[in-house]
């Protein structure tokens, strides 16, 4: 029988380090909020071969006192910490007194510091935990850390390091994240000799981010920021075009550090529901101030996650604030290279407060009087009442999709002038001139998409919907696991109107569709149901199921490419767009229409 035996310090701090220290990446990470809890306002990093052959921190901080040079090697040794009760409200980076630690069990490392107010500081050195004899230092006050060969004294974890890139990918990555988080601080980044940044204490955060991820990305985000019983929000929320196919552009900071939090960023998604296409993410740098006491900071051994003491809360501020923030910008598509308004010209705009609706995304703005499209029939005829222009092709097979436009019939006119202004190229685009200086390049189908949308899903949405049930149920042949999904949900879908009934095999019988989405093919709806049920993991809320059906709808019953228009219809078209919610987007994410500003064009032409 193996007998239970204390392990030897050595050891311990070895294996202490496999929680703290798993790369170099975190090593720096540790290192660096160790200086910025110091007080430091300039820090300087220093890496060879990715961190793997060293790792040097500089900083001006408040220093270590000599006689305690020693305890800052040692295991569970801290300033940061007194009782128990503090862990409850932690305010600095760095606390559990195991980073240097575990550094010094598993590198050589060399720590030198001096108080600014010594005339003289020490020094002290580890290899593999072997600590030496402190000895006096007179260099600049702060504090100074080198860590060489990581990892030398446990072979087989340094085996499991990744190659120089890719171990400098991710020390490049550990840097941003702090010089993100505290502005007003003078950091430097230096790799095999060359200086990579130097991230001057002027620059604020927008700078910040124009540096580390171009100014294409900085131009493309507006200022947000709003507070609800404590907590504050602030930070930056990308235009829709600043998307990524992961969340490379998303940062999260609480209380100064650098957290991830799936929660906040699902907040976040669902506030851009509609304005990104389904497996893209937004670009989000967002800073959460919270009460010490409302947040966990000690959730994680790299405490790179922390614990809501009120998740809901944290997050329906977040959701709400961006949702305003979109809903005050104005995000249509602009031209390849084309620059957005300053987002220093577009002010932070506060949440609003509990109890009232939040603006929805895309809402008119104030100088816009037009009112709101009624909630109708989705597909009545062309209005009349007036003589149309005359259409300069034949009548196509799209005629009378179109939803009544909100207005008297002299508004005929209005819609033949917006049509004299507009033309339909390659049998998908209309190109509308916007008096003085723009002009737009508008996707038919997605436009279409969009105004079908907001009538569906408002009237979806009002109440349990209205069911049109079919004379004689409709059999309809599907692969057997769509058919399965099928049946597994139909009480579900029956809340929405949606009548399905089991036959056998692969075939369902549908009884009734929801009223509202009008002469559509049916089968084909039910279809595209099946295909979308069939892809989740696991069924919707009701909420999202009315909106998905209400976007599945409004695309097959949507103008398709290659559909040619009427002049009629192309003034219908333009003038719901007027009058529609969220028009610079389709319900899935893409752009309705791409706006080229004259000098734009100038450009392209050599003009300017």
């Amino acid at each position: 029988m193996t007998r239970i035996r204390t392990l030897p310090p050595a050891l311990v701090g070895q294996i202490a380090a496999g929680e703290v220290i798993d790369r170099p990446a975190s090593a720096l990470k540790e290192l660096v909020e160790n200086s910025l809890d110091a007080g430091a306002t300039r820090i300087e990093v220093e890496l060879a071969r990715g961190g793997t052959d060293l790792i040097r921190v500089v900083d001006d901080g408040g220093g270590i006192h000599p006689d305690d040079i020693e305890l800052a090697l040692a295991n569970h040794a801290t300033s940061k910490l007194a009782s128990a009760d503090d862990l409850a409200r932690v305010g600095t980076l760095g606390f559990r007194g195991e980073a240097l630690a575990s550094l010094a069990a598993i590198a050589q490392v060399k720590l030198q510091s001096r108080p600014p107010d010594l005339p003289l500081g020490a020094e002290v050195s580890s290899r593999a935990g072997d600590l030496s004899v402190a000895g006096a230092w007179a260099g600049p006050s702060g504090t100074q850390v080198e860590v060489r060969h990581l990892f030398f004294s446990v072979p087989a974890r340094r085996k499991f390091l990744r190659s120089v890139t890719t171990e400098w990918g991710h020390s490049q990555e550990a840097f941003v994240r702090v010089a993100l988080s505290r502005p007003g601080v003078h950091f430097t980044l230096a790799h095999d000799g060359r200086l990579v940044y130097e991230v001057a204490s002027a620059l604020g955060v927008l700078d910040r981010v124009g540096l580390f991820f171009g100014s294409d990305v900085a131009n493309s985000l507006y200022a947000l920021e709003a507070e609800r019983d404590g907590v504050t929000v602030s930070g930056y929320v990308g235009d829709p075009s600043c998307d990524r196919p992961g969340p490379s552009l998303q940062y999260l900071f609480v209380n100064g550090r650098w957290v991830r939090d799936r929660g906040v960023f699902q907040a976040v998604q669902e506030a851009y529901a509609g304005l990104v296409m389904s497996g893209r993410y937004p670009a989000a740098f967002l800073f959460l101030g919270l009460p010490a006491g409302a947040v966990d900071v000690n959730a994680h051994p790299a405490k790179a996650e922390v614990r809501f003491r009120d998740r809901a809360a944290v997050c329906t501020l977040v959701r709400e604030a961006v949702r305003s923030r979109l809903a005050a910008a104005e995000l249509t598509a602009r031209a390849a290279g084309a620059r957005k308004v300053k987002p220093a010209d577009q002010g932070p705009v506060a949440v609003v407060p509990p109890g009232r609706e939040p603006p929805t995304i895309g809402a008119r703005r104030p100088d816009q009087t037009q009112p709101s499209a009624p909630a109708g029939p989705p597909f009545p005829p062309s209005p009349s009442g007036a003589t149309p222009p005359p259409a300069t092709v034949s009548p196509p097979p799209t005629a009378g999709l179109f939803p009544a436009v909100a207005a008297p019939p002299s508004s005929a006119g209005v819609m033949a002038k917006m049509a004299a202004r507009a033309m339909q190229v390659l049998g998908c685009y209309l190109v509308v001139e916007e008096p003085p200086d723009r002009v737009l390049f508008i996707d038919q189908h997605a436009l279409h998409e969009r105004i079908l949308f907001g009538r569906l899903h408002a009237r979806l949405a009002a109440g349990r919907p209205e069911c049109q049930r079919l004379l004689a149920p409709e059999p309809v042949d599907l692969p057997p696991v769509q058919a399965a999904v099928l049946r597994e949900h139909q009480d579900a879908l029956a809340d929405l109107g949606l009548l399905v009934e089991g036959f056998g095999g692969g075939t369902v019988l549908l009884a009734g569709y929801p009223a509202a989405l009008g002469r559509q093919p049916a089968a084909s709806l039910l279809r595209g149901v099946a295909d979308y049920l069939a892809e989740q993991d696991r069924l919707p809320g009701r909420d999202q199921l009315l909106y998905d059906l209400a976007a599945l709808a409004a695309c097959h019953a949507a103008v398709r490419a290659g559909d040619r228009l009427t002049d009629v219809e192309i003034g219908e078209l333009l003038a719901q767009r007027e009058l529609a919610q969220d028009a610079h987007h389709c319900p899935h994410g893409r752009p309705t229409a791409v706006v080229f500003e004259r000098r734009d064009l100038e450009k392209l032409f050599k003009r300017a």
